[in-house]
């Protein structure tokens, strides 16, 4: 697949939903009947209607397919209302928002429309098809090609195509942080596929549950050497049905993560993934877990169980995550001190790689020639970026928001939060860059090492700086964290 004429447009990346031509809302009672609303919407020669009193009180919409699918497909009768027919979830995007912001949310929720709000009053729609047709680019209609992917074959196939995609991503700077959402989009669009054509084979799950995703992808920071990271919340049922509804989601999580190792994301050595019968459970197990990390922390348990903190729902019921979020919230309000003391000590377990003088990056050797760990510079930022987001209740996952929401909320300064973004980004597009070169140049499975001997001058002396950078931020850890300087 050719790439190139896609990312000819790279202003793109820089355009604002509220550039877009967006249209006004056009709005029906809920009483209306489906004929009246269906005459007009071909009148008007639209695709989307909005139902509810007014502007300000918006309760649903009707579309095409919604007339075709819940209507005529299942021969009803045109003079029910739109009350009876229309779909509820109502998503919305500041007109102030980024247009890419926009396409990532709609296939994140695989919605069509979204209403343009300016502040707190709605003042139109987009449709993901007049971005994708007006700002035709390449690695946005793959994503929709993903989508319509018809077998597992074929979303392997999809995947190999990601690190030329990236790779090009970067000559033409696009920012680390776009690419991250870029991976990760696709990684949810295959794990969709993944799931639905599972339920599909398996029956209707006997019980309502949530598929959700940890570590880097639950931050929405996927590179290209990734793996499973995942679990299932279900519901609690009487017991009587316990048995049986467990049987089914463990069956169920061990297809979704052959079918995933298969397409190429890899199962994770360390077993956070939903096959593992720990990682699937009802939402009363679950939140017994999070209630013994927090409440009987260990460092040992911080360090094997930060991810689940890092979590983020793509499928199915998502209220379960946010009831155990919720949950998480009221024990995060009363923990014991040595729950923060633990995520300190965590964000203090990777040290910068830098010589004694702080001149030069410490290295080791992998066939004779020199490497540093990237992944492992990088973990202080994810770590003492989770530590202040959970101290201050701060339930964002990604490493970028969690940073400028807690530079709003004033715990870092703008000088500490610039630093904090530039240093976390250069070293991810760093990583990305020697990732794609590897399987593109070298034919190799991804790493997370860099020989020092590809690194520019400019590189070295930039990564020293950022080092340092990361190591004074440790001592704010130390500080705030552990009451201690030593």
């Amino acid at each position: 697949m050719n790439l190139q004429s896609g990312l000819e447009t790279d202003h793109f990346y820089s355009k604002k939903v509220g550039d877009l031509h967006f249209k006004g809302i056009r709005i029906c009672k809920g009483s209306t009947a489906v004929h009246e609303a269906a005459a007009l919407m071909a009148k008007e020669k639209i695709s989307c209607l909005f139902v509810g009193e007014s502007e300000k009180d918006i309760k649903g919409f009707v579309t095409d397919l919604t007339l075709r699918d819940k209507v005529l497909a299942k021969n009803l009768s045109p003079a029910i209302s739109l009350d009876e027919v229309m779909d509820k979830e109502i998503f919305s995007i500041q007109k102030e928002a980024f247009l890419y912001e926009a396409l990532l949310l709609m296939f994140q929720f695989k919605i069509r429309y979204l209403l343009v709000k300016d502040g707190e009053d709605f003042v139109g729609w987009i449709s993901r098809t007049k971005i994708l047709t007006d700002q035709y680019q390449g690695p946005f209609i793959f994503i929709q090609s993903v989508k319509q992917a018809v077998d597992i074959e074929e979303l392997a196939q999809k995947w190999r195509v990601i690190p030329q995609m990236v790779h090009q991503l970067i000559e033409r700077g696009v920012k680390a942080e776009i690419i991250n959402q870029i991976i990760t989009a696709v990684s949810d669009a295959i794990a969709l596929s993944v799931i639905e054509s599972t339920v599909k084979e398996l029956g209707e799950p006997p019980a309502k549950f949530v598929f959700f995703v940890l570590g880097s992808e639950g931050r929405g920071e996927q590179t290209l050497k990734t793996d499973q990271d995942n679990a299932i919340i279900y519901e609690d049922k009487a017991n009587e049905h316990r048995e049986e509804v467990r049987a089914y989601f463990l069956k169920f999580a061990e297809r979704i993560s052959a079918s995933l190792d298969s397409i190429g994301i890899v199962f994770c050595k360390g077993g956070f993934m939903a096959k593992n019968p720990k990682w699937t459970h009802s939402l009363s197990h679950w939140k017994r877990n999070y209630e013994s990390w927090i409440q009987a922390s260990t460092p040992e348990t911080m360090m094997k169980y930060a991810t689940f903190f890092d979590c983020r729902a793509i499928y199915g019921d998502f209220s379960l995550l946010e009831d155990l979020k919720a949950f998480m919230d009221v024990q995060l309000q009363n923990p014991t001190e040595r729950f923060f003391m633990n995520l300190g000590i965590n964000a203090l377990q990777y040290e910068p790689p830098l010589t004694f003088f702080r001149q030069n990056i410490k290295t080791f050797k992998i066939e004779g020639e020199a490497h540093f760990n990237i992944k492992k510079t990088m973990a202080p930022i994810v770590d003492l970026a989770r530590a202040f987001a959970l101290k201050y209740r701060i339930f964002e996952t990604n490493t970028g928001k969690r940073i400028e929401i807690l530079h709003k909320r004033g715990i870092f300064s703008d000088k500490e939060s610039k630093e904090l973004l530039h240093a976390y980004y250069y070293l991810m597009s760093l990583r990305l860059e020697k990732q794609a070169l590897q399987i593109i140049e070298k034919g190799q499975m991804p790493v997370n090492y860099v020989s020092v001997s590809q690194l520019t001058k400019v590189q070295m002396v930039t990564l020293v700086e950022i080092f340092k950078v990361i190591k004074e931020f440790q001592l704010k850890i130390k500080l705030e964290f552990t009451k201690n300087i030593f």
